[in-house]
């Protein structure tokens, strides 16, 4: 095991945060041997033939899959009627979120009506998936994006050995890389640019003895998983997943629509870059917002004069890349320092809400259809779903 110390540091922007966490190489067995995963999770709005994958690691593992759908092309229904035999599976329609058992987040209050407020569920989803975990008492479990392919049992397996001694173990993403549009355009234009670790391959822990942590909904949910009241969680990379590509600049909304939380993020692991032990409190500070929004602005104005120097070809979308740099900018210039202070004081206030929530969750065990019942609102109309795991 090594700590990974490069930072693919820069004046303006720090293109890794990989020597963050503790890097597990190839070939390294974990301490504590071999781990069990209780569950697979995966959020998708696709068509069910995306689960491939998960299903079949789900039947090599031993372990439950749970799907959770939105979106007409993504029915539960269907992925139920393509579950193989043996498959312990729970397969739910989640349409309306608002019919959740979630908190009334306050980091949601904070961007509601505003221009930042993110329509997506994927947050949402992946609380679910959290909320069902306490419900039937499993303690380890794999959040698994529908367009990630894992190649090797044992990378899954070593991740889960490691969830002894750590909260969250990722899995590095190869293939297309898990980047924001931003950095997608600083790395295409030769910018040393990693990927962190994600959501879209991420081991966590999530035995009551353990302080929890949730999904908000903003751009980067998965770091702000990942981040302690102070400083980062306990934190390992092992194995390696492969992410499908795709074109990161075929909507201009895209990039528009990351911009806050990518600010956000990048503004808080800046600070524990520059010392990990002294946590990223100064992010409560109105004038360090400012002064690091002048950093993030003269960093996408870079990247933008590398795209516009670019030939226009077949290689590079010039023209589809500075569109999405521009709608980036102009979300930018609406970001206030004091809407990153109130955001951030929002999720602490919301990360104790989320242990009391927990806390008040009955240990249903085995009892899936009461579990399944538990996730929706009292008074509201019970999840479409379908399952192996049925009482």
């Amino acid at each position: 095991m090594e700590h990974d110390r490069s930072r693919g540091g820069g004046e303006h922007h720090h293109g890794s945060h990989r020597h963050l966490v503790d890097v597990f190489e190839e070939g390294e067995q974990p301490p504590h041997g071999r781990g069990a995963i209780d569950a697979i999770v995966v959020p998708t709005i696709r068509h069910p033939r995306w689960l491939t994958y998960a299903t079949r690691l789900a039947l090599a593992l031993g372990c439950h899959l749970v799907s959770l759908h939105s979106r007409n092309w993504s029915r539960a229904r269907e992925a139920a009627q393509a579950m193989p035999a043996g498959l312990r599976y729970i397969s739910a329609d989640v349409d309306h979120v608002d019919r959740l058992r979630l908190p009334d987040f306050e980091t949601t209050a904070v961007l509601r009506d505003t221009p930042f407020a993110r329509t997506t569920d994927l947050s949402a989803k992946r609380n679910t998936g959290l909320l069902l975990a306490r419900l039937l008492g499993w303690r380890r479990i794999v959040f698994l994006d529908d367009d990630i392919e894992v190649g090797r049992l044992a990378d899954v397996e070593r991740a889960a050995a490691l969830l002894d001694t750590y909260d969250a173990v990722g899995m590095h993403i190869g293939g297309y890389p898990d980047n924001s549009v931003v950095c997608h355009a600083h790395r295409l234009t030769g910018g040393h640019q990693e990927s962190f670790v994600g959501g879209g391959a991420l081991a966590v822990a999530v035995d009551p003895g353990r302080t929890p942590s949730f999904f908000p909904n903003v751009y980067n949910e998965d770091w702000f998983y990942l981040l302690g009241e102070r400083r980062l969680r306990r934190l390992a990379v092992a194995g390696q997943v492969k992410q499908r590509p795709y074109d990161p600049f075929d909507r201009p909304v895209r990039a528009r629509e990351q911009e806050f939380g990518d600010v956000l993020a990048e503004g808080v692991y800046w600070l524990l870059d520059g010392d990990a032990a002294a946590g990223w409190r100064a992010a409560a500070d109105a004038a360090y917002w400012r002064d690091f929004l002048a950093k993030r602005r003269r960093f996408v104005e870079d990247v933008l004069s590398r795209v516009r120097r670019l030939p226009q070809g077949p290689r590079h979308n010039r023209h589809a890349m500075e569109n999405s740099l521009l709608a980036a900018l102009g979300r930018l210039r609406r970001i206030e320092p004091e809407l990153c202070v109130r955001y951030l004081k929002a999720w602490s206030v919301d990360r104790r809400r989320w242990a009391a929530h927990l806390d008040e969750l009955p240990h249903l065990e085995f009892a899936t259809a009461d579990a399944v019942k538990w996730l929706v609102k009292d008074g509201e109309r019970g999840l479409h779903w379908y399952g192996s795991m049925v009482d």
